[in-house]
């Protein structure tokens, strides 16, 4: 018999579009139809048939491991795309660059076989050969052959430098799948039997040894626990690298192990798999198992990035609110064109000058001492808070924003009446943003957040921190503000000054007038509701006064503001003016200026104003005795005179109008489940204030309807604006109408006799009540003793009683005569 030739190396040369040799490529697209056809096996069958004189090899560092990420790809074929991506981006001048002249240069000219087909595996890194021969030459002679060859001429891949190609011949029979299945090191075999009705051999670690050590080095053999029920029976085979394992499973699985071999009496068969070290998503499964530790976790991660993303934009944003960056009056060009504006103003409107609140000066011009004061203090080191105290339409905001800080540069004005009478978290949160420039601002995350931590405290049984209460929201929008206020106070230091070797405090300590001011106005505005919004700004507020940041002036008009500031700084004594209304005089100007800037605007008819001024002069000075000296009065009164009517009717319509606020306010009790008196108790003030002027604060205190939490009441009563306490020495001692002209409301509403009467007869009946409710208590105080047998040195305790008792009743009865009075008033009027 002839030696069969050696087939020429040129037969199997590939080209760059084929795994068939060079002879084949000329039918077609002989890659495209190969890998078609193979990648799940021949005819998509998952095996590689290897009839007669036919047999597989398996190629190892063919092909990058790395690649398994592109499985997850969708639309993108490995098998398929990344030979061709290779062929296109492999360096030809490089030795070995290309996978298939790998496989080409790994097989010698000498070796009698035939190349059939090609398999690339791109997943796991290699490729299978599939050869023919002509049986002069066994199988396992190739092998040794083509393994000699391979170590006596190393091929190293340009992406695996370091190791080399191996070839070894597939024993069983490959599965060849294309699942996202990601090749390991770890390897499970599975021991079945060859036929349904026999049993398999469980194979020992020795045979295991011997039979997968040729592949690679095995780090640890696990063979299955002896009391595990799990079938069908496997072992787990370690090796220790990946190519190892890949190579293990390409070549042994399906292989057969004979009886005589230890394969128990009818052969046992090996099915492998690869084996994932670490267990698929258990990352996740860790995350969801372990919500206590990883939901504080992410809180705290997503405050942390909260911190450093967003807080330094929310603080440029307040520090461009302060000092107006944005703004046309903060730069030069913008306060051009506000004056070119102006001045087109004026011309379009005929030369009439600007319309200039003239009353203001009038009213400036008589507290010029309580302005200067204040910038005195402004340019002073005092770490205390500045207190303007008024009633409502005193002037308080326009004395400090347009006079004492008119030459100001850098102020903050908060206004706590928005913020305190928004509803809702979100909404007081947008609000008190809004008002120091603080954004963006995610007031709206609060409500999911609140949400997500309910869930949450449901499932783990405590809270998670996601949800924000509105105390804290609070504290980051006045903290930022804070620190913006700093950076602008100290944004004028340079290092050429004398004292730059000072520290930042002590740079703000020894330069008060670098100080932003904070003016906080309608502080205390509704405090009865709630307390938290006025609590939170007196904090903040100390806090800056104490380290220096800031000036801070409180604008309020409740006289009780003390109590609320105190918490905030107990141990400092605040500077306080206290604005009361105008003089009669100063009352007299307010009104004379409104009425001469209009004839100095031309206003109506000239000559007929002049007339009206004229008459109306000689009714001033009775009606402002009447309207007293608030401002928002006196403007009310001008602009009722301006349309013609005399001063007399105006003020009249002034008091009506008033008499019906008191009316609604303090008098009905359509909302008498949120006042903290009752109509009867502000009708025995309204009735004696008609009357007087003044009454005794002691006084009131001691009559029948005020003895049950007397000062509260007054002290609400106060805030309510329906009177004003006056004190001396510390201590209250005088009440009077909380504005002037309701003193002359309150005489308004005493003159109608049905109201009179009906309010003079709810207060007989609970004057009786109260006179009852003494009787019974001195009644069961009676029956005690009688039922004790009392000796008789508590018989002048019986005549007090007694004696109480008797006055009572006649109280009882002079009410009741009173009230028969009333009654009959009332069925008499309508």
């Amino acid at each position: 018999m002839t030696k069969p030739m050696p087939f020429p190396r040129r037969q199997h040369l590939f080209t760059a579009n084929a795994y068939r040799p060079r002879r084949q490529a000329r039918t077609g697209k002989a890659w495209g139809r190969s890998c078609a056809t193979l990648e799940a096996g021949e005819n998509e069958s998952g095996h590689i048939n290897a009839g007669p004189n036919e047999g597989i090899f398996f190629f190892d560092n063919i092909f990058p491991l790395r690649l398994q990420w592109l499985m997850r790809i969708p639309f993108l074929n490995v098998d398929r795309s990344i030979p061709a991506l290779l062929k296109r981006v492999n360096n030809p001048n490089l030795a070995a660059a290309d996978p298939m002249t790998v496989i080409n240069r790994a097989l010698p000219d000498s070796l009698p076989m035939q190349v059939t087909d090609v398999l690339p595996r791109v997943k796991e890194g290699g490729a299978f050969v599939k050869f023919s021969h002509d049986g002069t030459v066994s199988k396992g002679e190739l092998e040794t052959t083509l393994k000699k060859y391979l170590k006596e001429h190393p091929i190293n891949p340009w992406f695996n430098p370091m190791r080399r190609v191996r070839a070894f011949l597939v024993q069983g029979r490959p599965w060849i799948e294309d699942l996202y299945r990601i090749p390991s090191s770890r390897l499970r075999v599975e021991f079945l039997a060859s036929s349904p009705e026999a049993l398999a051999a469980e194979l020992t670690q020795e045979t295991i040894f011997s039979l997968f050590r040729r592949y690679g080095k095995i780090a640890d053999i696990k063979a299955q626990p002896s009391d595990s029920k799990v079938l069908p029976r496997y072992a787990v085979v370690d090796y220790t690298r990946v190519r190892f394992g890949v190579m293990a499973k390409n070549c042994m699985h399906g292989f057969r192990i004979l009886p005589e071999a230890g394969g128990g009496p009818s052969g046992t068969l090996l099915k492998i798999s690869f084996e994932q070290k670490a267990k698929p998503h258990w990352i996740r499964d860790w995350l969801f198992n372990h919500p206590r530790i990883v939901i504080p976790a992410v809180a705290a991660l997503v405050a942390a990035l909260t911190v450093a993303i967003f807080d330094p934009i929310r603080t440029f944003f307040i520090k461009t609110h302060i000092t107006q960056a944005f703004h046309l009056e903060g730069n030069m060009i913008g306060q051009w064109v506000l004056n070119q504006v102006n001045r087109a103003n004026n011309i379009f409107r005929f030369g009439r000058r600007k319309q200039d609140d003239d009353s203001l000066e009038v009213l400036f011009e008589d507290r010029q001492g309580a302005i200067t004061q204040l910038r005195t203090w402004l340019i002073e080191t005092a770490d205390t808070f500045i207190v303007i105290q008024g009633p409502r339409g005193s002037g308080k905001r326009e004395l400090v924003l347009d006079q004492a800080l008119e030459d100001r540069k850098y102020k903050l004005v908060i206004d706590c009446k928005p913020i305190q009478e928004a509803r809702g978290d979100s909404a007081t949160i947008s609000t008190a943003a809004a008002q120091v420039g603080y954004k963006p601002v995610f007031s709206w995350l609060n409500s999911i957040s609140s949400l997500i931590d309910l869930a949450a405290q449901g499932t783990i049984g405590t809270k998670t921190a996601f949800s924000e209460t509105l105390d804290t929201q609070l504290a980051k929008i006045w903290g930022n503000t804070a620190t913006a206020l700093k950076q602008i106070a100290l944004s004028g230091r340079k290092k050429t000054d004398k004292d730059a070797d000072l520290s930042d405090d002590e740079y703000l300590e020894a330069h008060p007038e670098r100080r932003p001011v904070v003016v906080i106005d309608n502080f205390l505005h509704k405090a009865n509701e709630s307390n938290l919004v006025y609590d939170k700004i007196a904090e903040w507020a100390a806090a800056l006064t104490t380290t220096n940041i800031a000036h801070v002036i409180f604008l309020t008009n409740d006289v009780s503001f003390s109590k609320s500031l105190s918490k905030a700084l107990p141990d400092r004594v605040f500077r306080q003016i206290i604005l009361s209304d105008c003089s009669p005089e100063t009352a007299k100007r307010i009104v004379i200026r409104h009425l001469e800037r209009d004839a100095e605007d031309g206003a109506g008819d000239q000559p007929l104003l002049e007339a009206q001024a004229q008459s109306h002069l000689g009714e001033l000075d009775e009606t402002i005795n009447i309207l007293g000296g608030r401002l928002t009065d006196l403007e009310f009164l001008a602009r009722r005179i301006k349309t013609g009517e005399s001063p007399k009717k105006a003020v009249q319509e002034i008091i009506e109008q008033s008499a019906s606020e008191i009316l609604k306010m303090y008098l009905l009790d359509g909302d008498a489940h949120t006042k903290k008196w009752t109509p009867q108790q502000a009708w025995i003030l309204i009735s004696q204030l008609a009357d007087e002027e003044t009454l005794r604060y002691n006084e009131i205190l001691l009559s029948d309807i005020y003895k049950d939490g007397g000062e509260s009441i007054l002290q609400a009563l106060e805030s309510a604006e329906l009177i004003t306490i006056e004190s001396s020495n510390g201590r209250p001692h005088a009440i009077k109408p909380g504005r002037p002209v309701y003193q002359a409301a309150f005489k308004y509403l005493t003159q109608d006799q049905v109201l009179r009467s009906r309010m003079d007869l709810a207060v007989y009946t609970q004057l009786v009540g109260i006179e009852t409710k003494n009787i019974e208590k001195y009644e069961n105080e009676l029956k005690l003793l009688q039922e004790a047998n009392a000796r008789p040195s508590f018989m002048s305790r019986v005549q007090w009683l007694l004696a109480k008792a008797d006055a009572s009743q006649s109280k009882i009865e002079k009410y009741e005569q009173e009230s028969a009075k009333l009654k009959k008033t009332l069925m008499a009027l309508y």
